[in-house]
């Protein structure tokens, strides 16, 4: 990389170069999904974003253990300390076993991350497999004074806590104002009489008789609560601590905040060096999810079946959505959006098919180094994958000036741009040419192969080629659009 990398950490609300704890070797870890639903389009961004950043720290030179783990057990409704898990729910309405409904939704979750062309994490744990280490996690927060059992279940002491350290320091919330927002709640609640304050948060839940998922422990039968399990997995893969720590904004509080009390609670020091976080997709401006109801799920894109979509949308026309944002921004849901987005990737595809047939010249007109240089620049400026994009549809707009015969390039500087394009649009950000899931066709890869031969009877005036192409792909349901900055393709 020409320049250090840059990321903000949302501990010190500013960008930090990042220097790994133990180079070349790189801890990451990412909050995966509570697994007992689809996968829907706000749960898409965390998941490419740290795709990116996982590629480029490998594509740097560093070796990335990539730890994303599987929610399946602990995950109560409203993210609340008491009401029934959100597993086990869904298995009751749906008459299955709470490991069925795990099952089922975690493979979906993974035929949607594989489509997305997201690398698989080294590492995928699951919490039901690590009661065992959340359990001891929990004896030595209790020995170190920080928690306390009530009537079989095991509170984290926030007050006490909170005496020696900055709690609520990566969220921004005052501790004081905390514990008077909570007090504020309703204290009929079941089990809130257990707290000794009403800011103190489950570490293990005493399992009522109807509670299907349960374990022994040393406090009665019961479960962890949803905040360990990412302490003691993350600790059990990356050691006590590790060098970056990613999510969603929506979980810098209770959830990682409550991760860093837990650790500094066990060991004594801070978890984490960088807390990265992405921020949410919106509809109507309004945060996407399944508690609000307002949500789209990925399979639901990919073949048009909802409501609020005109049209179906490609995998890879997703996944070029989520990046024309910087990860750091709101991005907002709209069909005019994806649509624009379905366009400027296949002119970026477009362009690269078409990069293999350009004409050198002994003299270039332009200069290709500067865009490999824009895209690295990018990069290491907090993963700014919009501009990155920009640099890229200036290399479009080269080879397209190319092609016309209004700027030339030389062999090399063609073998250059060529180079460009394959790592940071294929290796780096991860768009690839969509291959169809019936009989594994490169649908993609042909059509832009027929565009670029179209535009070749075009410049040698065989007018009548260039429109038997088009009138037969329109005969075979594919439309073609000519525009300024090239030719893109859709099917009907």
């Amino acid at each position: 990389m020409q320049h250090p990398l840059q990321l903000t950490n949302s501990l010190s609300r500013k960008k930090e170069q990042f220097i790994p704890i133990n180079p070349p070797f790189v801890g990451l870890y990412v909050c995966g999904p509570t697994v007992y639903g689809e996968a829907h389009l706000g749960h898409a961004r965390p998941y490419v974003t740290f795709d990116v950043l996982y590629r480029y720290l490998q594509h740097a030179g560093y070796k990335v253990r990539y730890v994303r783990n599987i929610t399946d057990v602990g995950h109560l409704e409203n993210d609340a300390d008491e009401g029934e898990d959100k597993i086990a729910k869904k298995a009751r309405l749906e008459q299955l076993e709470p490991m069925e409904v795990v099952e089922l939704y975690t493979q979906s979750f993974h035929e949607s991350m594989r489509r997305l062309n997201t690398l698989p994490p080294g590492i995928e744990p699951r919490a039901s497999g690590h009661i065992i280490e959340q359990i001891e996690m929990i004896k030595s927060i209790i020995n170190n004074g920080h928690a306390y059992e009530s009537n079989g279940s095991v509170y984290f002491d926030v007050i006490n806590y909170a005496r020696e350290n900055d709690y609520g320091k990566l969220s921004g919330r005052v501790i004081e104002e905390l514990i008077a927002g909570a007090g504020n709640e309703r204290r009929e609640l079941e089990g809130q009489q257990e707290k000794r304050n009403p800011a103190d948060f489950a570490l293990w839940k005493k399992a009522s008789p109807e509670h299907i998922m349960r374990w022994p422990s040393p406090w009665g039968v019961g479960f962890p609560g949803w905040h360990i399990e990412c302490s003691a997995m993350s600790k059990k893969y990356l050691g006590e601590t590790f060098d970056i720590h990613g999510g969603g904004m929506d979980l810098l509080f209770p959830h990682h905040e409550s991760e860093i009390a837990q650790s500094k609670g066990s060991c004594g020091h801070a978890p984490v060096r960088y807390w990265v976080h992405n921020n949410m997709i919106t509809i109507n401006g309004q945060k996407m999810g399944k508690s609000l109801g307002n949500f789209i799920t990925l399979n639901q894109l990919f073949n048009g079946g909802h409501a609020m979509l005109e049209q179906a949308y490609s995998p890879m026309t997703i996944r070029f959505f989520i990046l024309q944002a910087h990860y750091r921004s709101t991005l907002d849901f709209s069909n005019e959006g994806l649509q624009a987005a379905e366009k400027g990737l296949a002119r970026l595809n477009a362009a690269i098919a078409l990069l293999t047939r350009l004409k050198s010249s002994p003299d270039s007109t332009v200069s290709v180094g500067e865009i490999r240089e824009g895209c690295y620049a990018a990069l290491n400026d907090d993963l700014n994958t919009a501009i990155v994009i920009s640099q890229l549809f200036e290399a479009v707009r080269v080879i397209n000036s190319v092609h016309a015969g209004t700027e030339r390039m030389s062999q090399a500087d063609i073998d250059h741009l060529s180079q460009t394009m394959e790592l940071f649009a294929r290796q780096v950000l991860g768009l690839m040419p969509e291959i169809a899931d019936a009989g594994g066709e490169d649908v993609d890869g042909l059509m832009n192969l027929i565009i670029a031969l179209r535009a070749d009877a075009k410049v040698r005036k065989d007018y009548a080629l260039s429109d038997k192409i088009r009138d037969g792909l329109t005969t075979m349901g594919y439309t073609l659009k000519d525009e300024k900055d090239g030719t893109t393709w859709s099917k009907a």
